[in-house]
């Protein structure tokens, strides 16, 4: 599984990062967190307000930080 934190950097995109991996801990999955800062590379999922959040490819949240619980639900339904 791949997560992707789309944003400049800000305070709530490292809060969504924190998320992130506090749910893919708490799932116990194999899965790999990366914090996209391009903009070029954020731009290419079509993503106009930060902080995002793309799973295995598909954005799941933009201009808001999701909680661990909610990220561990989207977890929950890629591996179903």
């Amino acid at each position: 599984m791949k997560i992707l934190v789309l944003g400049p950097g800000c305070a709530k995109c490292k809060q969504l990062l924190e998320n992130a991996c506090k749910a893919v801990a708490e799932t116990g999955v194999t899965a790999e967190v990366t914090k996209v800062e391009n903009l070029q590379e954020i731009t290419r999922y079509n993503v106009f307000m930060t902080p995002a959040l793309v799973i295995d490819g598909t954005v799941k949240s933009t201009g808001k930080v999701v909680s661990p619980e909610q990220i561990r639900k989207w977890i929950a339904q890629g591996r179903g």
